[in-house]
């Protein structure tokens, strides 16, 4: 070989190296020396294989005869072996030249030890980017879950295990597009719980329609429900769109659903089970997509014997119940509820009440809230209205005299409520001829006495 290209090869910063035909090393440069480990003596005419791993040695053969058959370029990323046995990767390039007539294989590789290093502590950031992204990803799930149950829940107050698990019903629910019956007793928040459902629904951004089946007249319920069209019936002026078309794509909340006329729930059973109906006074079938939730405080299998309720509109109905506890089976929520009520009368009432003693909250909890939680509402109303100074004052508690007949109360608390009533007859007077002491049988300190057990009081005049 020329001294001229013989001092280029040397001169070279990568490993250079010369093959002859029968694969023997026959000229390098220094640098090739350095990263395998050999000396020249041992460099020189060593195969070509002995540089390789047993894995490629068979690429390796097929591209090295392709370099001298087709007279062009290879290239292949590798593994070569130092003397003592260390793996360095690099791109390895192979040219053949002819030389003096003589074919050789004049190859360059360039160390991608350092690219390897960098690239592996790139898959490593990658990697643990990811494992973040996840991690994030997972958080921003869990965040969004609970901002859309406390935006769904935001009115439903209270952490009390029958609340809790009316809740997780909810939750399961909602994504769905299933029937829902909400039970319960009148006042425990059936709409709230209709409406929680809906935002937590697929369909949050499309109507979200009521209706009280109670409030309605029997002659106007069907209009209501699927319009009419004008001149339909005396005093159909204009056409009417129903509660169904303004839901379509959204969720229809039929309330007390127990009070719709026998002969219309034929009527709306078709329309929830194949999503049609005519308005009055036209022939012409709409078609509604719409979610239904109802609601109800009667018994409907009561209903059904009494031939009150459709059983096929009842089964169609009651595809997910979720039964809302009274507020008596979740006393442990009173504190909470009363503080939610207390906060937002303030606000309205232009009232500064701080606080709720343990008395009045023991007071709370001793009754039995025939009302639910509405009739708790106009009491903390009442009591904040009536309240001088920032705690909040409560008048004796008694259920109307319409609860009474078949309510089963416990001792203490029929002791209470009787010894109360008698007090007022009294005008609170405890002993005399005219006092309360009298009309019990009660020595006047014993009444005194029971008074403080029951935290009975005079209410402020």
């Amino acid at each position: 070989m020329p001294h001229k290209a013989e001092t280029i090869l040397k001169a070279m910063p990568e490993f250079a190296y010369v093959f002859n035909k029968q694969d023997e090393l026959v000229l390098w440069n220094k640098n090739l020396e350095l990263i395998l480990g050999y000396s020249a003596e041992e460099l020189y005419k060593k195969n070509a294989y002995d540089f390789l791993e047993e894995s490629i040695k068979e690429i390796n053969i097929e591209i090295i005869s392709k370099v001298f058959s087709d007279k062009e370029e290879q290239s292949l990323e590798q593994n070569i072996l130092t003397k003592s046995g260390k793996k360095i990767p690099v791109i390895d390039t192979a040219n053949y030249a002819l030389i003096d007539g003589e074919e050789y294989l004049v190859g360059m590789a360039i160390d991608i030890s350092k690219l390897r290093e960098t690239e592996k502590k790139l898959q490593q950031v990658i990697a643990e980017l990811q494992a973040l992204k996840d991690q994030l990803e997972s958080e921003n799930v869990y965040l969004r879950k609970e901002i859309e149950s406390r935006y769904g829940f935001e009115e439903i107050i209270g952490e009390s295990e029958p609340l809790m698990h009316s809740l997780y019903r909810i939750e399961q629910v909602a994504p769905t597009d299933s029937t829902v019956l909400l039970e319960g007793e009148t006042g425990t928040g059936k709409e709230l719980f209709a409406a929680a459902i809906h935002k937590l629904s697929k369909r949050r951004h499309k109507p979200f329609i009521k209706v009280n089946c109670a409030s309605l007249p029997a002659t106007l319920i069907e209009s209501e429900l699927f319009g009419h069209e004008k001149g339909a019936f005396t005093g159909a002026i204009q056409k009417q769109i129903g509660r169904f078309e303004l839901a379509d794509g959204g969720t229809l909340f039929l309330d007390e659903i127990g009070e719709v006329p026998v002969e219309l729930q034929s009527k709306l059973l078709r329309v929830l089970q194949e999503g049609e109906f005519e308005r009055i006074g036209s022939p012409k079938t709409i078609k509604v997509d719409v979610r239904i939730i109802a609601a109800t405080n009667r018994n409907l299998e009561k209903q059904i014997r009494k031939k009150l309720f459709r059983k096929d509109l009842y089964y169609r109905l009651n595809v997910y119940p979720v039964t809302i506890a009274p507020l008596r089976d979740r006393v442990e929520d009173l504190p909470l509820l009363a503080q939610h009520f207390v906060k937002g009368f303030n606000r309205s009432l232009g009232k500064n009440i701080e606080r709720i003693s343990k008395k009045t909250i023991r007071q709370l909890q001793a009754y039995s809230w025939p009302g639910n939680v509405r009739e708790l509402e106009n009491i903390i109303e009442r009591a904040v209205i009536i309240s001088t100074g920032k705690s909040l004052t409560i008048e004796p508690l008694l259920k109307p005299g319409f609860e009474e007949e078949g309510q089963l109360l416990p001792l203490a608390e029929f002791e209470r409520q009787y010894i109360i009533r008698v007090l007022e007859k009294t005008y609170w007077r405890v002993d005399g001829p005219e006092g309360a002491a009298r009309i019990l049988a009660m020595h006047p300190e014993t009444l005194r006495s029971r008074m403080r057990k029951l935290d009975i009081k005079r209410p402020p005049v």
